[in-house]
């Protein structure tokens, strides 16, 4: 299996490397990723002018572009023949009304365009707490191995979302395959003059009970089904 693997943290972030990790033994993997990072970057293409591509290694390349710019050029140039594309590990959820903002899961939605499976993950972070990288690839083996062996329909893909459990908490999470919560991010903006600086609380949005906000906010790793339409 030809896995073709990019993030929206850019190329030489740490959960793109827990992304790698995790699959590493499912399948050959290519990495496409953005050079720098391009968080909340949607599903921006770059169209009037010529986009970098820059080798890092073995099967690793850099793109001077977007997320969704480096699916295009990997489908294109790099690995038309993959078979899979995966998108994360995002440094911070993707939940809910994220997915309409996130690089990361634009990523996988452009593959789907195009034809191809995906999977995005990304993982929630607490305040205060730091990420345990290698635990989250742990966890993301067995359950990439059973999603990567799924039929596939097109027009749909998968999105994942990591809890932040307490480094005490030794048990693997519960996964939980559920619905995209539906309701919006906090709308909340601080006035300093002329300027406007948005300070929603992310951590204390609305839980639609069974969503994927609250699963994931909950302990369990969220699985939600997505489609293009």
């Amino acid at each position: 299996m030809k896995l073709l693997l990019t993030n929206d943290d850019g190329i030489a972030a740490a959960g793109l490397e827990a992304l790698v990790r995790s699959v590493c033994q499912l399948g050959e993997v290519t990495v496409v990723a953005p050079a720098d990072a391009h968080s909340g970057c949607s599903h921006r293409v770059t169209t009037d002018e010529p986009i970098r591509l820059e080798p890092r290694g073995p099967n690793r390349f850099a793109v001077h572009g977007t997320p969704a710019d480096c699916v295009r050029v990997a489908l294109h140039d790099v690995q038309p023949d993959a078979h899979w594309v995966l998108a994360g590990i995002n440094h911070g959820g993707n939940l809910g009304a994220d997915v309409y903002h996130s690089g990361t899961v634009a990523a996988v939605r452009e593959a789907v365009l195009h034809g191809w499976p995906g999977v995005a993950v990304s993982h929630y972070r607490r305040r205060g707490q730091e990420f345990d990288w290698d635990r989250a690839a742990a966890w993301l083996t067995p359950l990439l191995a059973d999603l990567l062996h799924q039929p596939w329909s097109p027009g749909t893909f998968w999105n994942i979302n990591l809890p932040h459990l307490d480094p005490a908490c030794a048990a693997a999470p519960a996964v939980v395959y559920c619905p995209l919560d539906s309701t919006p991010l906090p709308l909340s903006f601080r006035r300093t003059g002329e300027l406007l600086h948005y300070n929603g609380n992310y951590h204390e949005r609305q839980r639609v009970p069974g969503s994927d906000v609250d699963v994931c906010f909950s302990g369990r790793i969220a699985v939600t089904r997505l489609t293009l339409y």
